[in-house]
């Protein structure tokens, strides 16, 4: 199992190299017989003409007839025609009968000429040119016989020399030669058997590798990686399972701060409905009881009652407010408006609760601003934040709503001179049920800001607070034209 793929590419590999060579040994038997044969034929041919030159010499001088009686000059040539020649040797007329024959004790004895030998000479005769004539081929060659012309002093052939000759030791250097071939592949299967664990084992590494991190991911260790660079397609899975890694260690860490998340809601949630739970149960056990007999005072428990009840239906309210606007699935329904006009509605709509806390709404001049988006949602986000800087102002200070241009759209900016939101706490103010513990906010649910940057995120608009405790808070809309 460790090393089922080391084994796999070494056996592949050796299959390959075993092919290989298997090829090879037969194109290197049949090339080296060819070559072998060729080389012969063409220094039997040089000899054949080198002789028959001679004899050709012998004629134009006139010893030809000396050579009968096998005297000096042809005869003494052709006595030793055989060592000269290195092969047997005829001296043919047309009829096929031996005008001379140099060879004693030859294999061809008793004037027995080779195969093929009549044609041959036909050949010579009738096209004045050498004529050779290979025996057994293939699969090796054994003999080769060559016929060249002879020329009297005229010009004119009046013998055919047929040279014959056995190739020696082919078979031999055939055998020899592939000892050598098998001997080298051997020794270089061995080589490429013992480079080849070592190139699979490199290359199997980065695969152990991955195996081990994709086992510990597996288990839950999402902070594993293979730290694998190279520049191939092993490097491109490396760096996959990497970013693999990466990711569901993100969303591991998104999931415990979703069920952190979930924990809180629910304690809060269980807080804020208690409360007023446990308030009206107080009461009307009371007034079950008849332990509150006096009409103020049974009317003064019916009004605390029914401020509970208010405060429950706002935080239900708000609740499924909140859930609408975080969930994807829920379209809300955009036109093209004039954002002024929605942020002046709301200081209209907002200044008598100003007036009864004695305090200023102070709204600079507006401008047209075509933009499209939900009237009534804009509107919901801009109450929110102008009814909490009216809550969170003394009487007698000031609320500021300034709308301006800049690069990408318009800014809208609410302002109060309240006490201000302490530092640590600005990145939490947007969370659920987060909500200042005072007086002047025992009655929000701490879903407002919430429900507020719902909003914005639902129209791309950029919500960011700045505060300065003991100076005041600062809401800032960043609106891009769309």
């Amino acid at each position: 199992m460790k090393y089922k793929i080391t084994k796999r590419l070494v056996g592949y590999f050796s299959a390959v190299l075993l092919v290989f060579s298997f090829i090879v040994g037969i194109l290197f038997q049949a090339l080296f017989t060819w070559h072998t044969a060729s080389l012969h034929k063409q220094e039997l041919k040089e000899r054949a003409f080198s002789i028959a030159g001679t004899l050709s010499e012998f004629c134009q001088s006139g010893n030809y007839g000396q050579g009968r009686g096998m005297g000096g000059g042809y005869g003494a040539y052709l006595r030793f025609i055989d060592e000269i020649a290195m092969s047997n040797v005829w001296l043919l007329d047309k009829n096929l009968q031996n005008i001379e024959t140099g060879h004693k004790g030859s294999s061809f004895s008793n004037g027995e000429l080779p195969d093929g030998a009549e044609e041959i000479v036909y050949k010579v005769f009738q096209e004045e040119a050498e004529c050779i004539q290979n025996s057994n081929i293939m699969p090796g060659i054994t003999s080769v016989t060559t016929g060249v012309p002879v020329k009297d002093g005229d010009g004119d052939i009046f013998a055919v020399l047929l040279l014959h000759s056995s190739i020696k030791g082919m078979e031999q250097a055939q055998h020899d030669g592939i000892f050598i071939l098998l001997f080298c592949i051997l020794a270089a299967l061995v080589f490429a058997v013992l480079l080849s664990v070592l190139l699979a084992r490199r290359f199997i590494r980065p695969l152990h590798i991955m195996y081990n991190v994709t086992g510990q991911i597996i288990k839950g260790n999402y902070q594993a990686k293979t730290c694998i660079k190279q520049n191939d397609e092993t490097g491109v899975l490396a760096h996959n399972i990497d970013e693999l890694s990466t990711r569901l260690s993100e969303a591991e860490a998104e999931r415990k701060e979703l069920d952190q998340m979930r924990q809180d809601f629910i304690s809060n949630i269980s807080h804020e409905l208690r409360t007023p739970v446990t308030v009206i149960k107080g009461s009307l056990e009371v007034l079950d009881e008849g332990l509150v007999t006096g009409q103020e005072e049974m009317k003064e428990y019916f009004h605390q009652m029914l401020a509970d009840v208010s405060q429950l239906q706002r935080l239900v309210n708000d609740l499924l407010e909140l859930s609408r606007l975080q969930n994807t699935g829920f379209k809300i329904e955009k036109t093209k408006i004039n954002l002024t006009d929605v942020v002046f509605e709301v200081v209209r709509s907002m200044r008598q609760a100003a007036l009864d806390k004695n305090i200023t709404i102070n709204a600079g001049d507006g401008f047209p601003f075509p933009f499209y988006g939900d009237y009534g949602r804009l509107r919901q986000m801009f109450t929110v934040i102008l009814d909490n800087a009216i809550k969170f102002s003394e009487p007698g200070q000031a609320v500021d709503v300034k709308m301006q241009e800049n690069q990408n759209g318009c800014e809208i900016i609410i302002s109060d001179c309240g006490k201000g939101i302490p530092e640590e706490y600005l990145p939490y103010i947007f969370d659920r049920f987060y909500k200042e513990q005072s007086g002047q906010n025992r009655t929000g649910s701490g879903l407002g800001l919430s429900i507020a940057k719902q909003i914005a995120r639902r129209h791309n608009v950029e919500i960011k607070c700045v505060s300065r405790e003991g100076e005041g808070t600062s809401f800032l809309f960043s609106f891009s034209n769309n």
